[in-house]
């Protein structure tokens, strides 16, 4: 097996652009878009296949290979190598804000892996890119698993929060309404009516 014909890119493409096309074939076989599809099969051997080539490519940088430049170990995550026992390290990248590395560890664990602490965890990294919907789904899921899990409860109240406010799931930063900006933005438009009008200012 070539490494680099499995992700889709040259022998001399550089750390990064082997990076990016492994995370779009990540995100591509990911299982959670092939949940009840005939295709779920096909898909989880896909990805096998991708975070092997991954790894390969790697390791031979590491040691001298093709095109070895600013690769560093804290980014080498395998799919096939990672089990539960990692959850601490994601916890770690998601407080650092390392998002697609975090998510890049619980892509690579998969059957009996996929704990509740993974789909809250997984559910934490989509509500720090602002996904609200995709966020509060794997909240579900986390508490479906394990219902007496106050942390995992917590996150899902917390989520449904948001999306009473903002149903559309997207650009959750301002939640609660019209901000501060916006009321006297409002305020001036008012008085500027007002003194169109003929008026001293709005009473």
């Amino acid at each position: 097996m070539n490494p680099y014909q499995v992700l889709g890119v040259a022998e001399t493409a550089t750390d990064a652009e082997v990076k990016t096309a492994y995370r779009e074939l990540a995100k591509k076989y990911h299982p959670d878009n092939y949940a009840d599809s005939p295709l779920a099969d096909l898909a989880e051997q896909k990805m096998k296949e991708v975070n092997e080539a991954y790894d390969m490519i790697c390791d031979m940088r590491r040691n001298g290979g093709t095109q070895r430049s600013t690769y560093t170990t804290s980014n080498a995550y395998s799919g096939t190598q990672y089990t539960h026992t990692n959850f601490p390290d994601v916890r770690r990248l998601i407080k650092e804000g390392r998002l697609d590395d975090a998510m890049q560890i619980l892509n690579g664990i998969s059957g009996a892996g996929r704990t509740a602490e993974w789909y809250f965890l997984m559910g934490m990294i989509f509500s720090r890119k602002g996904w609200t919907e995709q966020a509060f789904s794997y909240f579900q899921t986390a508490c479906r698993m394990e219902p007496n899990n106050q942390e995992f409860m917590s996150a899902l109240n917390n989520m449904n929060a948001k999306r009473t406010y903002n149903p559309t799931g997207y650009n959750t930063t301002n939640t609660a309404g019209c901000s501060m900006c916006d009321i006297c933005t409002g305020i001036m438009c008012a008085n500027c009516l007002c003194d169109c009008c003929g008026g001293n200012g709005c009473c």
